[in-house]
């Protein structure tokens, strides 16, 4: 059994995307970030950084106590290893994989998590901050695009955990200020990925989990996610 927290986020759903892939038996412990659930000292035992996804496998290979791990990208990796699929066994598809994976986590996840912030959630608009990371998500696409221009997903012709880790990154593309149009591999694979049941079922897990999904965000749960320093969370 895995313990997964979780909120529908991008991140949040990368790792519902792969246990939906594998039917790996998990339980769901809601992490209500827009009230502040991400620095109650028990979830802090499990994720140090104060945010989720994180993951408690219960039952880990060869056994011991139940290990807990933090950080997506880490998530994804240690749960494809432990299944032993979505990542390629030779040398140059895990290389691949790894690398896109990487990638995700270090660039397009944080670029369009600023793009999301500049856009939608700052209480000023700052038109350097909103072109900088518009113009960023931009190339971010061309860059994936160009990537899938003669392969079917990230990694090459096979679903991998660099598919799943990015794939969530671009649902809302519309917010982010794109047009799938313009970039037509990139629309193929995101259309590929959407009809996969797993994606789906993974997708439903999100209303279940917040009903108010999709709507703005209250003011106050502004105040809890942004702006936070060390004294502020130390607790």
């Amino acid at each position: 059994m895995i313990d997964l927290y979780y909120w529908p986020t991008p991140n949040g759903h990368k790792v519902t995307l792969f246990l939906e892939e594998t039917g790996l038996p998990y339980a769901i412990r809601p992490v209500n970030i827009g009230k502040g659930d991400q620095f109650k000292p028990d979830f802090l035992k499990i994720a140090p950084n104060n945010r989720m996804p994180a993951i408690v496998d219960r039952e880990p290979a060869g056994g011991g106590e139940p290990l807990a791990l933090f950080e997506s990208g880490a998530i994804l990796l240690y749960l494809a290893e432990k299944t032993g699929r979505f990542l390629p066994p030779d040398l140059r598809g895990r290389a691949e994989t790894l690398q896109w994976l990487f990638w995700q986590m270090g660039g397009l996840g944080p670029m369009l998590g600023q793009n999301h912030h500049f856009t939608q959630y700052a209480p000023e608009k700052v038109p350097y901050a909103i072109d900088r990371y518009l113009n960023e998500t931009n190339r971010l696409y061309g860059v994936l695009d160009r990537r899938l221009a003669d392969r079917a997903f990230v990694a090459g012709p096979d679903y991998t955990i660099a598919d799943m880790a990015a794939y969530p990154w671009i649902v809302p593309w519309e917010k982010q200020g794109q047009d799938l149009d313009a970039h037509p591999n990139l629309k193929r694979w995101f259309a590929a990925i959407a009809g996969r049941p797993a994606t789906k079922a993974a997708y439903a897990r999100a209303a279940e989990v917040n009903p108010d999904h999709g709507k703005p965000m209250s003011d106050d749960a502004k105040k809890v996610m942004f702006g936070q320093t060390a004294a502020s969370t130390r607790r």
